[in-house]
């Protein structure tokens, strides 16, 4: 063991894995990592507008080919100790060492932060390149899980994909993934946003066939910027539904009525998904809180959901 992390993180804070254990559902909001100070400001003030919500946790992830990492451990941490927020922290392959990486968790663990989100990550030259994994690092997200798992107590997310992973050889491939990831130690998966509700219960259904018998939380993106989603979708694989496009399309040129369509959408979608059986709902929120607490309010969840 390269680190003598402690098997009870400091700080007394519950991990995902006995939050989700609880049998309750999982509510929770991802920010992407500000390049500047003025956005970390706005960053901020969005988490001190969703925290009233009490969510299960929040999680700040990684620029564009790891970069930000540091800016992203930093704020992390910042969460753990300035707020009533859990936090998860992200992990990823790109362009680190293993040495690296144990420094990663080192810092998270000292931190208070008993979660980590293990993935890959995007290849070091955007969506569509070539994977080159670090010489000194690892290759995928399943072998992120056993180095997690070696390093102390943690609790262990993953990804998962209801459209297919980027570079996918198949559905049931990717939900073999999923399983391994699970068998390794993975306590619960996180999936890439989507617009399918029958897309996301297949995923589920391939996924307790192939042995993975973890709770899958999906993820809702909001769209509130037609041309943004349209190049999320794009780079991610993701399908937008033509009624929603056209929707979007007619009012392209008014932001309020573009937003009014997003939330509208992904408060039917996020009801469906909750009525059939998901474990929660986890908000890819783009460092904005409006459309995530208009949802939340249109869906009637409590504070203390």
């Amino acid at each position: 063991m390269a680190l003598g992390l402690p098997s009870t993180m400091p700080g007394g804070a519950a991990t995902v894995r006995e939050l989700l254990a609880g049998g309750g559902r999982s509510f929770s909001f991802e920010f992407f990592p500000p390049r500047s100070d003025d956005g970390e400001r706005s960053l901020w003030q969005a988490l001190r507008e969703l925290e009233p919500l009490h969510p299960t946790f929040v999680s700040v992830t990684y620029g564009a080919g790891g970069s930000t990492r540091d800016r992203t451990v930093r704020m992390t941490a910042q969460i753990a100790a300035e707020t009533t927020l859990t936090p998860v922290g992200h992990l990823t392959c790109v362009g680190a060492s293993r040495t690296e990486l144990r420094s990663v968790v080192g810092s998270y663990a000292a931190a208070g932060v008993r979660t980590v989100l293990a993935l890959r990550g995007d290849p070091p030259g955007g969506v569509g390149s070539p994977w080159v994994s670090h010489p000194q690092g690892l290759q995928h997200a399943d072998e992120l899980v056993t180095m997690l798992r070696s390093l102390g107590d943690f609790s262990i997310g993953v990804a998962a994909f209801p459209d297919g992973h980027p570079e996918s050889l198949g559905l049931d491939a990717d939900a073999r993934v999923l399983a391994r990831k699970a068998e390794l130690g993975a306590d619960f998966a996180i999936t890439q946003f989507f617009f399918d509700v029958r897309g996301y219960f297949d995923l589920v259904e391939r996924a307790e066939r192939f042995g993975a018998a973890i709770p899958i939380i999906p993820g809702i993106m909001p769209v509130t910027d037609v041309r943004q989603i349209r190049r999320f979708a794009e780079l991610s694989g993701t399908s937008l539904p033509t009624g929603l496009l056209d929707r979007l399309t007619a009012v392209v040129d008014d932001p309020e009525a573009v937003r009014g369509v997003g939330v509208e959408f992904a408060t039917q979608l996020c009801s469906a998904l909750l009525d059939g059986g998901a474990p929660g709902l986890h908000f890819y929120t783009l460092n904005r809180s409006t459309a995530t607490r208009e949802i939340y309010q249109a869906l009637g969840i409590s504070a203390d959901a």
